[in-house]
């Protein structure tokens, strides 16, 4: 598969404005490696191979163990991930298929029992950003380099 085309490149105004969300969500409060996490899974829901990519290489870099990137997608099944992880685990998978889940009140409770409306905010506009930037690399067909 080849790129179809840089989003940068076609719509620069556009692109800049995804920027802008990207440098908000980098601002906020919530731990750098929770929002890895975050951008992770959704990425594996989305099949946004360039996302994955490189929200993995970043999770490594930050000490995230390879046991807990490998499982995330089966994070419901293993003992790796916090109380507060899986809350925002399960708010993540459910705004990002937000049109089967509507993201239900006991999902949403779950992630309120862990942090106040300020950070469950910020948590949703990380998982919303990156939603929108799998939805440009999935249908733009951006490519992951090959790992040497």
């Amino acid at each position: 598969m080849e790129t179809r085309f840089l989003m940068n490149k076609a719509a620069p105004g556009g692109y800049e404005a995804m920027l802008g969300l990207e440098k908000f969500v980098e601002g906020s409060s919530i731990p750098k490696s929770l929002r890895e996490l975050i951008k992770i899974r959704a990425s594996q829901i989305n099949s946004c191979a360039f996302c994955i990519d490189m929200h993995t290489k970043e999770a490594r870099k930050l000490g995230e163990t390879e046991q807990r990137i490998y499982a995330l997608n089966a994070w419901r099944e293993t003992p790796f991930f916090t109380a507060e992880e899986r809350a925002v685990l399960a708010l993540t998978e459910a705004v990002t298929l937000v049109a089967d889940t509507h993201v239900p009140d006991d999902v949403y409770e779950d992630v309120r029992r862990f942090y106040d409306e300020r950070q469950t905010a910020e948590i949703v506009m990380q998982i919303v950003t990156i939603n929108a930037w799998n939805r440009i690399g999935v249908t733009t067909r951006l490519m992951p380099a090959e790992s040497k």
